[in-house]
């Protein structure tokens, strides 16, 4: 039976997480999704439930993460298990949103526009965006822009995951510790570039289309399938006077003042 528990709502999403060791909660609570905060009472979204029990009446344990009934994860250390959860909460808060849509994409600010570079895991837009907030843009995220009803981006500032090589160990930084700030006020889309990492790649952009731009978020939309119509009038609002471009990119210092000099041309006209 677990002894204690974590419920939060996050975007309108419900979750809770139950213990059997109290001193797994605080080690949670330091990774909840932003913008988390306590929820008393209501029915939960996501269930989780955090066990550890005797590997072959042995003292060694093995840890295991289950939600909703079903097994995620098991391990016999707890650190891969924690991680695991994670990320997993991100993903169910993306899910279970309200009225906000979630689309996987690193996000900063520039002259009063966002800059969305939308991409899933390893696509290179973590490094990107800690490129872009060195070079003076203000973070917002490095996986979701988070899209409300007019299309406007608003910020989902987890701590920003960096590999110093592809499938390599995680490093997490704050916006502060990259030499940059975390937005505040939600922005219209200035640009949406399309810009997969690529060893030795030249940049080399083409124009993208409102339509191919809207396309493009939908394939990296959480709630794609799910709730399509839910879907498709943000992702057209977001895409309608931004400026689109796809180009496979190399080094990205190079590629960030790229994007800003993108951006700075569209907002002089």
């Amino acid at each position: 039976m677990a002894r204690s528990t974590v419920t939060f709502v996050a975007y309108g999403a419900r979750i809770m997480i139950r213990f059997e060791d109290p001193a797994l909660v605080e080690p949670v609570r330091a990774f909840l999704p932003p913008q988390a905060r306590r929820l008393r009472s209501a029915t939960p979204d996501a269930v989780y439930t955090l066990t550890h029990s005797a590997i072959n009446g042995r003292r060694s344990k093995r840890y295991q993460l289950i939600l909703d009934g079903q097994q995620l994860t098991r391990h016999r250390e707890l650190a891969p298990v924690l991680e695991f959860l994670r990320g997993d909460l991100h993903f169910r808060v993306a899910l279970h949103a309200r009225r906000r849509l979630f689309v996987h994409a690193g996000v900063v600010g520039w002259r009063n526009r966002a800059i969305l570079i939308p991409g899933r895991t390893h696509t290179g837009k973590s490094t990107l965006v800690a490129a872009l907030v060195r070079a003076g843009a203000t973070y917002y995220s490095d996986e979701f822009a988070v899209i409300d009803a007019q299309g406007l981006v608003h910020p989902y500032p987890r701590l920003v995951a960096l590999r110093d090589r592809p499938y390599g160990p995680l490093t997490r930084l704050t916006a502060e510790e990259l030499g940059g700030k975390v937005g505040k006020t939600p922005l219209r889309v200035g640009l949406i570039a399309l810009c997969k990492y690529r060893p030795r790649a030249r940049w080399r952009p083409t124009e993208l289309t409102p339509g191919e731009a809207a396309l493009a978020l939908l394939d990296n939309t959480v709630l794609a399938r799910i709730r399509p119509k839910f879907a498709l009038p943000r992702l057209g609002r977001a895409a309608e006077r931004a400026r689109a471009i796809r180009s496979a990119r190399g080094d990205a210092d190079e590629t960030a003042q790229r994007l800003l000099r993108e951006v700075e041309r569209r907002t002089k006209r």
